[in-house]
């Protein structure tokens, strides 16, 4: 149902903008589209983030650049398709990076949102998860700082200073420490701390760091990502329910919320209130049998709705009009490479020479002034290792998906197996019209190999997990 249908063209008068606005964009990981009760029906108790959604803006048509976690961030650093930087898939240890024939990190030299908004005068900070290099065995890759970033505070998928899990199960065990190996990585202090408070950490050295930029009137740049409510999921005590996997889930879901909103309030003081925009989305669909992706079809790592589309809030008191607050945009199609180039436009600061992005500009739909209905077509890949649901069983999934205008395909490598769902009447992909549009199938088809061809390979035709067994 539309709960507010935004006008073709400006809703009403807009705030006047503020010069120089912070930015704050907030990543969850793992997150479905109907986990949040501002989202789902009925979905799980976020009363922080249903006020952020209530003070703010909601988009029903937000697709991620791949349905796993590290693609997605190289997209939404980059603004650029993250096949172009060797990254299809979550990144992993040295051997099983280059059996699926991906890099060991993000290579410095790629456009970095983070670097165009420090070399406009900008504080730029990271906290938690960043998974673009230095996990498992790699332990050579390039710091956060490569990146732009003045300062980061990370967890076992990135080096530098991070916080690692100490997961508590309430068993009477000690706890279990979580960290894949970076504990031996070196390059940057380990603190132990508890998983199920790891999110509130990464806030705590956000709201520190917004705190120093503010005394020495920088604007900022921040991203809080949290690994939450990613597996293993160890809530608090009083939000274990049954300690199945859905309840634990849950559990980490309101816990992640609640320790999410002391940032929300400082950003409502009114010091930043006015003059901050803060962006809330995840980076793929919810681990089947955790989350839920709610109307939608497929989960985590499927080139279906689920897995692609995530939700985004978009809070800005000083920017948005007064008609889009609280609402909907239902129309806008938006992918995560568009907002480098999108809050790059916002913030006044021009696109360096020489970056070319493969989004496009839609800061007018993020900022409540119109629906921007995409122009050009969206692409995707499925990651080399997910050809299975449960990486084992078949049917295969498919491996190449395109969306344009109200149409997406999806099919094999060779553009065999289409299958054509009509998303805006059938966002639940339920029903296969490949049958009864065969010139559509073909145009789609040609575009998706097209765009699959123009990018750089991985080993997704013959990657097994064999091949990374010792």
């Amino acid at each position: 149902m539309v709960i507010i249908a935004l006008a073709a063209g400006v809703l009403s008068a807009a705030p006047t903008r503020p010069e120089r606005p912070n930015i704050v964009l907030v990543l969850a990981d793992d997150l479905g589209w109907g986990d949040l009760s501002c989202f789902g029906d009925p979905g799980i108790p976020t009363p922080n983030l249903d006020r952020l959604a209530a003070e703010g803006l909601r988009f029903r048509q937000f697709y991620v650049n791949s349905p796993v976690c590290s693609p997605t961030r190289v997209a939404i650093l980059t603004g650029q398709y993250p096949q172009r930087w060797r990254i299809t898939s979550y990144l992993a240890a040295r051997a099983e990076n280059s059996a699926r024939g991906m890099a060991d990190w993000l290579d410095p030299s790629a456009p970095s949102l983070a670097r165009m908004f420090q070399a406009a005068g900008y504080a730029t900070g990271h906290f938690g998860k960043w998974h673009l290099g230095g996990q498992r065995d790699v332990g050579d890759a390039p710091l956060i700082t490569a990146y732009g970033i003045d300062e980061s505070l990370t967890n076992f998928e990135g080096l530098g200073p991070r916080l690692l899990g100490l997961c508590t199960a309430f068993d009477g065990r000690p706890p279990r420490r979580h960290a894949l190996g970076s504990d031996r990585l070196g390059r940057g202090p380990v603190v132990w701390y508890d998983r199920s408070l790891l999110t509130a950490g990464y806030v705590g050295g956000a709201l520190a760091f917004i705190e120093r930029a503010v005394a020495d009137q920088r604007p900022f740049f921040v991203q809080v990502w949290p690994d939450d409510p990613h597996g293993p999921w160890y809530p608090p005590r009083d939000r274990r329910g049954d300690g199945s996997k859905r309840a634990l889930y849950r559990g980490v879901v309101e816990t992640m919320d609640e320790q999410l909103g002391p940032l929300f309030e400082r950003l409502r003081r009114p010091d930043l209130r006015e003059r901050t925009l803060l962006l809330f989305c995840s980076d793929n669909g919810p681990e089947e049998g955790a989350g839920t992706a709610g109307p939608f079809r497929g989960t985590k790592a499927t080139l279906y709705e689920g897995g692609l589309r995530s939700p985004l809030i978009v809070w800005a008191p000083g920017f948005l009009p007064a008609g889009a607050t609280g609402g909907w945009d239902e129309e806008s199609v938006i992918c995560t490479f568009d907002l480098a180039p999108s809050l790059l436009r916002i913030a006044g600061i021009p696109t360096p020479d020489g970056v070319g992005f493969d989004g496009t500009d839609i800061s007018d739909a993020l900022l409540g002034r119109r629906r921007i209905p995409r122009a050009t077509p969206l692409f995707w890949r499925r990651p080399p290792d997910r050809n299975f649901v449960d990486g084992r069983t078949p049917p295969a999934l498919p491996d190449l998906a395109v969306r344009e205008g109200r149409w997406k395909l999806l099919c094999e490598y060779d553009g065999s197996g289409p299958e054509l769902y009509d998303v805006q009447h059938d966002p639940g992909e339920t029903t296969n019209l490949a049958d009864q549009h065969p010139q559509r199938v073909r145009q789609l088809v040609e575009a998706v190999l097209a765009w699959h061809a123009s990018m750089p390979p991985d080993a997704g035709a013959t990657w097994t997990s064999a091949a990374v067994r010792p």
